[in-house]
């Protein structure tokens, strides 16, 4: 009788367990952005993506996980299923969307320069100079924009954004081209050395990425955005992260990001 009810309860948690793995969604995010992904103080998954993606656990009554991984190692991890989905402040791409599914946008954000305050660059039609050089971030849409219009400036790659800001800080690099809100925080760390050009020369999309034919989780997950934003979900972030930018922002007249 013992050995069949050890054998019962042993079941009965193995069943549980899958049950509650079968449930989990593995989320994968490079958590070296903030306030979008990032660690907090405890070393723990923290920014406007987890906290959106725990809003989106409880819609849908599933648990989330998250997987740091560096940002050009998620669609690979996409692709071969080690995770689910993958929300790293990703721009949505036609050459990204050969590899995977999109959800809907729930960003838009744009390209903005940082330049060395002694630069004369002043809009990124002074960008693309000899003897210019440019920091971006390898794997970014601003590596991908230098690469297609720049053809006399020399590019720089590097594997993160403070590396190429302190590369302009330091009068190694006239510029870097990364997204509004990264130049705006990297610009508030270097402010006697650089300058934030902070109105976008090329707009795009952030959105969340699937494996090719995961329709189902695409639609629970458009769902979810719809429901978030309707309720007033992401300007509760917007307050949250980005009180300092958005009142910066409309003074420029420059449209927020959510």
């Amino acid at each position: 009788m013992k050995s069949l009810f050890s054998g019962l309860l042993l079941a009965f948690f193995l069943t549980g367990a899958a049950g509650a793995a079968e449930n989990e969604l593995i989320i994968g995010m490079e958590m070296q952005f903030p306030p979008f992904e990032m660690l907090d103080t405890n070393g723990q998954p923290a920014g406007v993506s987890v906290d959106m993606m725990h809003a989106m656990g409880e819609y849908l009554h599933r648990s989330v996980r998250f997987e740091n991984i560096p940002f050009d190692g998620l669609i690979p991890s996409l692709k071969t299923g080690k995770i689910d989905l993958a929300i790293s402040s990703m721009t949505k791409t036609a050459d990204r969307a050969k590899s995977i599914d999109f959800s809907d946008a729930y960003l838009t954000m744009g390209l903005s320069i940082l330049a060395n305050k002694n630069s004369p660059i002043q809009s990124i039609d002074d960008v693309d100079k000899p003897n210019f050089t440019v920091a971006v971030k390898k794997a970014t849409t601003g590596h991908i924009y230098a690469i297609q219009h720049f053809h006399n400036a020399k590019i720089n790659t590097f594997s993160d954004a403070p590396t190429c800001a302190t590369e302009v800080a330091q009068g190694k690099a006239d510029c870097m081209i990364y997204d509004q809100i990264s130049i705006f925080q990297l610009w508030k760390s270097h402010q006697d050395t650089t300058k934030a050009i902070l109105k976008p020369f090329q707009s795009e999309e952030w959105a969340i990425g699937f494996r090719k034919g995961n329709d189902d989780l695409r639609q629970q997950v458009n769902a979810f955005l719809k429901h978030f934003k309707e309720s007033g979900g992401f300007n509760e972030l917007g307050n949250k992260y980005f009180g300092e930018n958005k009142k910066l922002f409309e003074q420029m007249g420059i449209p927020f990001y959510f």
